[in-house]
């Protein structure tokens, strides 16, 4: 029996494309385990069971694989926060609901986290990163950047940059979640409700 194929007949059959997301599940666990630098063909080959022959028959190089593994860390990520907003009853809200969602995903997939600090940044204390812009990948500052407009255009925030406010308030999101993935007793709910607080002082109208 010939394997069914999912789009077409150039497209993955259904076992490859299994064996594609194994692999990428590999992938994940290696790098929020072991790192980036340890996170070899070969190791990845090992957990998953094959070859490492059949590794590079799926994705050709270490670059592609890792790259597919954060790609899909990041879809899933973007569409956790999507959901959230679009459960957000008027644009003040959808900010709110935006840093809740930021948080709650990363407290929720703390080795997703780690994945995407393995592959953006470039010293193994979080600081420095490879391509200077490259945390926002996605445009994510502009999505934030975009909610705030809308509830200017709405008249329930106040004037301001759009988009220094939402580097701002990412920066904020950032840098509780780098304190607390090494600081893991850090009350990250608290936490949270201070981003919310801090968030919206730096937003509202002011009477």
């Amino acid at each position: 029996m010939t394997p069914r194929r999912g789009d077409g007949p150039d497209a993955p059959t259904f076992t490859e494309q299994a064996r594609r997301r194994q692999l990428i599940e590999c992938t994940i666990d290696l790098i929020s385990t072991r790192g980036y630098p340890a996170t070899s063909l070969s190791a990845i080959a090992e957990r998953a069971g094959v070859s490492k022959a059949a590794v590079l028959y799926h994705f050709t190089s270490k670059d592609n694989l890792t790259r597919a593994a954060l790609d899909q860390v990041m879809t899933q990520f973007r569409g956790y926060v999507t959901e959230r907003l679009a459960r957000a009853e008027g644009p003040r809200e959808a900010v709110i609901a935006y840093v809740r969602a930021m948080i709650g995903y990363q407290q929720a997939n703390r080795r997703h986290v780690r994945v995407i600090t393995e592959m953006l940044l470039d010293d193994a204390g979080g600081t420095k990163l490879k391509t200077p812009g490259s945390h926002d990948t996605g445009g994510r500052w502009q999505a934030l950047a975009d909610l705030l407009m809308a509830g200017q255009e709405a008249g329930v925030l106040r004037e301001f940059d759009a988009r220094t406010v939402a580097l701002a308030i990412g920066g904020a999101i950032d840098g509780v979640i780098a304190h607390w993935l090494v600081h893991p007793e850090l009350d990250l709910d608290a936490a949270a409700a201070e981003l919310e607080t801090f968030t919206l002082n730096a937003i509202e109208r002011r009477v």
